[in-house]
């Protein structure tokens, strides 16, 4: 049982941030109380592979209480936060309110659309394991119903698939599509042929993998050229509508006929960025972003901190620091450092994040890869993202089951969760966006 005459920590959200500072901070004298809309941890990262049949959503999924079952100190309540009285030094959630000394929020970023949320519908975005099983549903069920399609232009139509944006999750969704219909469930269907799907991937900057260096970019490009997917820069989507794509590039537009389209182009903070923009006057970023001290304070109020995505991190480099698992990681750790420190007395150095590079995968043996400066790419690059992404696991019958997985499908190149599941199985586009 935790101690009430204990400074109360609460901790909003169990990301990365969240996750990483409270699991640090379990043998501390802080009352911690994680709060979460949902009851598990999220492996962000190997979400795609969710969405295109690779792997299971619970291979990525951890229950909150189970990570953090050791901490005596710690309560995990699942519910969602609306609001803060900074004030009162109180936490409004939808279940109640609670007291905090300090309060540490990491709820992170969801996908936006720049004004067009109604593209929702046609154009799913990946952020959540519900977005997963959608995708995947969509991916699989339109292969379904071009075995059963007669019309040759709405066969067409359905083996058709655009992914809005060519940055990591782009870059991945479009490999791994691509690698599924070409290659892997070649040999599955009857009355059409795979390998006649087309996959565009539409970016708007001069290159794959923008924040890239250039060299990474080309060679990202090259491998899902070789993989058949069609790869259209500096266009910017116009409109997005039933099965139909409007891309501007040059002032000349065209339209692409496609069953299946996804959203990859860009995020936005979560809504409880704005309420801390209202209650506290932090300034936020375009994205909505809240900009916080160097020590990931905001200012003018010492006992409010923001890790993670949601945080706009200002103070390192010529632009904020990039909203990726790793940063998030190192910003929770930071955190429970910090912490630690002030219930001792000490003083806090600001938070500097160790850039270890980026990598992105495109399919089997194709990845790029950026690691303290050295570049690789193919299947050295593949290889080293793997074994980092199944390191940073969090449990370990995760690491086991995601191991093997990926090694059945590096011998057997089989996708083995390729089920459609969440919504009926129509023909129709009214029954698959119900």
């Amino acid at each position: 049982m935790v101690q009430e005459n204990k400074p109360h920590l609460v901790i909003v959200g169990a990301g990365f941030a969240g996750l990483y500072a409270a699991s640090k901070l379990g043998k501390t004298d802080y009352r911690i109380t994680v709060v979460d809309k949902r009851n598990f941890h999220l492996f962000q990262p190997l979400l795609y592979q969710v969405a295109t049949g690779t792997l299971d959503a619970s291979d990525i999924a951890t229950p909150i209480r189970s990570v953090l079952r050791k901490n005596q100190n710690t309560t995990v309540l699942q519910s969602t936060a609306n609001d803060i009285d900074p004030e009162r030094k109180v936490l409004i959630h939808e279940s109640g309110e609670l007291s905090y000394d300090k309060l540490v929020v990491a709820t992170g970023v969801k996908h936006q659309y720049f004004g067009n949320d109604q593209w929702n519908a046609e154009a799913p975005g990946l952020k959540t394991v519900d977005h997963a099983l959608e995708i995947r549903r969509r991916i699989l069920t339109a292969l379904e119903n071009a075995e059963l399609e007669t019309e040759p232009e709405k066969r067409a139509t359905l083996m058709r698939f655009v992914v809005v944006g060519a940055g990591p999750t782009g870059v991945e969704l479009a490999g791994t599509i691509a690698e599924l219909c070409h290659k892997t469930v070649v040999k599955d269907f009857r009355n059409i042929d795979p390998r006649d799907c087309e996959i565009y991937l539409i970016e708007g900057a001069p290159q794959v993998l923008p924040p890239y260096p250039k060299k990474l970019g080309d060679a990202a490009q090259k491998s899902l050229e070789d993989l058949g997917v069609t790869v259209v820069k500096q266009a910017m989507v116009t409109n997005i509508e039933r099965a139909k794509v409007t891309l501007k590039a040059d002032d000349e537009e065209r339209q692409i006929d496609a069953d299946t389209i996804l959203w990859a182009a860009g995020v936005k903070a979560s809504k409880f960025g704005q309420a801390l923009s209202k209650r506290t006057g932090v300034e936020l970023d375009r994205a909505g972003k809240v900009k916080v001290n160097p020590d990931l304070s905001l200012p003018n109020h010492p006992d409010i901190f923001v890790a993670g995505d949601l945080a706009c991190f200002e103070h390192q480099g010529d632009r904020p620091l990039p909203g990726v698992a790793p940063v998030a990681k190192q910003q929770g750790s930071y955190l429970a450092k910090r912490l630690k420190n002030e219930l001792q007395g000490k003083d806090s150095k600001a938070f500097k994040y160790n850039d270890q590079g980026s990598m992105a995968v495109i399919a089997v043996n194709h990845a790029v890869a950026d690691v303290y400066g050295f570049k690789f790419k193919g299947a050295i690059a593949w290889f080293l993202w793997a074994f980092i992404h199944i390191f940073y696991l969090v449990e370990t019958d995760k690491k086991i089951l995601v191991t093997v997985r990926w090694l059945s499908k590096y011998i057997l190149r089989k996708r083995g969760v390729r089920l459609i599941t969440g919504g009926p199985f129509a023909r129709t586009r009214e029954d698959i966006t119900q």
